[in-house]
């Protein structure tokens, strides 16, 4: 799987949490989903972000739907 690359976030002062992919708004979090964002981001932000934003399903997913093996 490819590296997670360009994701960036902003805190508000309201605690809403920006996340944007390539400078767009790829997800908004508020509230408790926000608190847990941040509290995980430490680690790994480009994966954690792709992951939080639903962008890290990239890759070969059409080409393995059409080999056939999987046509069924």
């Amino acid at each position: 799987m490819g590296t997670a690359e360009n994701f960036a976030y902003v805190e508000r002062a309201d605690g809403t949490v920006v996340i944007t992919h390539h400078g767009r708004p790829a997800g908004t979090l508020r509230g408790g989903r926000a608190a847990q964002f941040l509290a995980e981001v430490g680690d790994d932000p480009q994966l954690v972000m792709a992951r939080w934003t639903g962008n890290y399903r990239r890759g070969n997913e059409r080409t393995a739907r059409q080999h056939p093996r999987n046509r069924g």
